[in-house]
């Protein structure tokens, strides 16, 4: 929602024909920083993805990520052909041709040079790069002791990339930056680090990764929200560096509190369905703005056009959810035995991110 959020009433600038931020004064401060709701996103599969990882081979993790991640991206990626291709929106048009709507399809449309079909994918990239790397340990074998190695090389390759890549010419080259993920690394293992604590307690090593993530993350996060207050403009970006760090460390914050069991909640149908369908709403919140708001635009307040287009967001990820991607995931899931025994990375798969 915070993502949602901010898109809608911050950055859709050729969806409402206007600055959304001069249409909405009261909420963009606050919706601005939504820009990292992704940022939570890492942070929740750094967590997520450790615990899905443990006890399962490569085969295993690999197929349960395919059905995570390709059923509902193929979904929104045939909803954005339609609204450019079958009904010529303008608003955020990618402009690809057939093959390149074909190579998005394969999700690794960067790795070719392809532009995304949804400006959304871009974060898709980055766990993709995250599952490659995290597959180094599943190769290995995923123990307490490698994943703690693990989190220290990488986080020793991506402080200096981040911090020295504008001085040393080896720290900016293009091929170390994408393996490294400088930008995004904190996320990861900060979450990495919350799962060893909260299987195995507090230590002194998880918790030394988790505040050196923390300091990754924020000067991360200030230089990308920068970036975007530079390019839009500050009215238009009513972002504060104090709000930037602030959001992070409420993040960070938040997920240490749920690593030690502090907003742990009882299991609901509601909270799953809830979970669920956080990614259809990601992927499909773009192509709902396009479709809705610009033939509403002029006929009525927008804060009433922007409420509209959120709750038909919301119900189209649900009837996505529940309808589609559940059903197609049921189906590709290998079944198991009466006999066996359900590894607790299984609930990993209810989880709200990739």
């Amino acid at each position: 929602m915070a993502v949602l959020a901010f898109h809608f009433f911050v950055a859709f600038a050729s969806v409402w024909g206007e600055r959304p931020a001069t249409l909405f004064p009261w909420l963009a401060p606050v919706a601005g920083l939504g820009i990292l709701g992704v940022e939570l996103f890492f942070v929740i599969s750094g967590f997520v993805i450790l615990m899905t990882i443990w006890g399962r081979g490569l085969g295993a993790f690999a197929w349960s990520r395919f059905v995570r991640l390709y059923p509902a991206y193929w979904m929104s990626l045939a909803a954005v052909a339609v609204v450019y291709g079958v009904l010529a929106a303008k608003p955020l048009d990618p402009k690809l041709s057939a093959g390149e709507y074909a190579i998005n399809a394969t999700m690794f449309q960067r790795l070719f040079g392809v532009q995304d079909a949804s400006g959304v994918y871009w974060s898709l990239w980055a766990e993709l790069r995250f599952y490659l790397l995290i597959s180094i340990l599943v190769i290995a074998g995923v123990t307490y002791g490698r994943v703690l190695a693990f989190m220290g090389v990488w986080l020793a390759a991506a402080l200096p990339v981040h911090f020295l890549g504008d001085h040393v010419a080896f720290f900016r080259h293009e091929v170390v930056a994408q393996i490294v993920m400088p930008g995004y690394a904190g996320y990861f293992i900060a979450g990495m680090a919350l799962y060893l604590i909260h299987r195995f307690g507090s230590a002194w090593l998880p918790w030394l990764l988790f505040a050196a993530s923390w300091v990754l993350s924020v000067d991360s996060a200030l230089v990308r929200v920068a970036k975007r207050v530079t390019a839009a403009g500050a009215k238009a970006m009513p972002v504060t560096n104090f709000g930037v760090v602030f959001t992070i460390t409420l993040i960070f914050a938040v997920m240490a509190m749920v690593a030690l069991g502090y907003l742990r909640m009882p299991s609901s149908p509601t909270l799953t369905a809830l979970g669920g369908t956080t990614y259809p709403l990601y992927l499909f919140h773009s192509v709902v703005a396009v479709a809705l708001i610009p033939p509403l635009v002029g006929t009525m307040p927008a804060w009433i056009i922007g409420l509209i287009a959120t709750l038909v967001t919301l119900l189209l990820s649900y009837l996505v959810y529940s309808c589609a991607e559940r059903p197609l995931q049921r189906l590709l899931r290998p079944r198991r035995s009466p006999q066996s025994t359900p590894m607790p990375a299984v609930q990993a798969e209810k989880a709200s991110v990739p």
